[in-house]
């Protein structure tokens, strides 16, 4: 190790924060009617993807029922700094996903980790 980095590794001692994020997932199983096809399925999730793929602190993903037509399991995934921030910004992903796309939400379920 040179000299110099020696002296940097000694300098960088100070005590930075620690910070836990915390995870919150998003599980909702989804009923369609008027899908025919897969094509016509993911074109009725198209916002899933387009609108909260994109966000910085979630990940959404189809995670059951890919090659059914008449049903649909997503799962979003949120980051943030406390649990109770987690449950407010999921709270608003739901309500949001409920105006949005157009199929019935069966069953909802939320796990904070």
């Amino acid at each position: 190790m040179s000299e110099a980095l020696r002296k940097l590794l000694n300098q960088g001692n100070t005590q930075h924060p620690v910070i836990t994020p915390h995870v919150g997932i998003l599980t909702l199983h989804f009923q369609l009617y008027a899908c025919e096809d897969l094509k016509a399925k993911r074109k009725a999730f198209t916002a899933m993807k387009a609108i909260w793929g994109k966000e910085p602190d979630l990940a959404v993903a189809e995670t059951a029922d890919q090659d059914a037509v008449d049903c649909a399991t997503w799962t979003i995934a949120a980051l943030g700094g406390s649990s109770q921030q987690i449950s407010q910004r999921l709270d608003q992903i739901e309500k949001a996903i409920q105006e949005r796309v157009d199929a019935a939400i069966l069953e909802v379920h939320r796990e904070i980790l």
